[in-house]
């Protein structure tokens, strides 16, 4: 058997075309336009990369762009006014603060100082609570994506096992409320997971977020199983070269992908899919601030 591959980068190209139909809608009817705004602190190359990509694509969908680079010096106390500035601004619907933060910052302090209505990365406490309660929350951008492409390919999850690996606030916890409000048996694997390999091997779902490179073999996915890969791990390639380097997940794909009933490859999974669940939820934190209704179809 050889898996569907679970496109991401066309899926998250449809996503960014349905938050581009809800812009213009929003424009045209409402004079409304949404505004994403994020927040810099230092020059991590990374980070600067993910920013640039992050702002390019916003101004794609018809949105408004908002960046504010902070020096790596700069204060706490001067962040979280940078932070308040946005939360009073009608015209910033979502606001985004980079992390890694540098040492010297406080990153729970700042990311609860986010309006929680405005908090796009759903890292807020208080999206946090609603979302493990069932309430309407903002969504982590990466579960949402891997929920979406799920959905795409199942229709209905209820009634499936689910394993989660890794229990992060980030991805591995979100991702198991996600699906279990999706109606899923799940369970959550970590590093103290006794008989990881059968734990994994009952699953009908197994999404991957431990930030270990190719851990999971083919033979512990059960045959005709999803594989949702959320790792990005760099390791040496010298089959490319000295000093060459490649991206693969979590998952030993090349086994993987004989087993599994359908998987999202490294790159071009999951990783896409986060800008564009970044953009949809920012389009949702300004339906639901003006009293309309949400984009059907970009929300959890």
């Amino acid at each position: 058997m050889t898996a569907t591959l679970i496109d991401g980068k066309a899926f998250a190209a449809k996503v960014r075309a349905q938050v581009a139909a809800h812009v213009t809608t929003l424009k045209d009817k409402h004079g409304i336009t949404p505004g994403l705004a994020v927040v810099l602190v230092g020059e991590d190359p990374a980070s600067q990369v993910y920013v640039r990509s992050k702002g390019r694509m916003t101004v794609e969908v018809g949105m408004n762009s908002y960046e504010h680079k902070l020096d790596a010096d700069t204060s706490e106390a001067d962040l979280l006014a940078v932070v308040e500035k946005l939360n009073n601004d009608p015209d910033v619907h979502g606001i985004l603060v980079q992390l890694p933060l540098p040492k010297h910052l406080d990153s729970d302090l700042v990311i609860n100082s986010i309006d929680p209505a405005k908090d796009v990365d759903g890292f807020h406490i208080s999206n946090v609570g609603l979302l493990g309660t069932g309430q309407k929350s903002m969504v982590p951008c990466t579960p949402l994506g891997s929920l979406m492409m799920l959905r795409d390919h199942h229709g209905s999850l209820s009634g499936l096992n689910a394993v989660v690996l890794g229990r992060s606030n980030i991805v591995g916890k979100p991702m198991a409320q996600l699906l279990l409000n999706e109606s899923c048996t799940v369970t959550i694997a970590h590093s103290r997971t006794r008989d990881l390999a059968d734990v994994v091997r009952r699953a009908d779902i197994v999404v991957a977020a431990v930030g270990r490179p190719q851990m999971v073999p083919g033979d512990w996915i059960k045959p005709g199983a999803t594989v949702i890969d959320v790792g990005i791990n760099r390791i040496d390639a010298p089959e490319n070269g000295p000093g060459k380097t490649r991206l693969v997940g979590d998952v030993d794909f090349d086994s993987c992908v004989e087993v599994a009933g359908a998987i999202t490859p490294v790159p071009g999974g999951v990783g896409p899919m986060t800008i564009a669940c970044l953009l949809a939820n920012t389009v949702t934190a300004c339906c639901r601030a003006n009293g309309l209704d949400e984009p059907e179809g970009l929300t959890a």
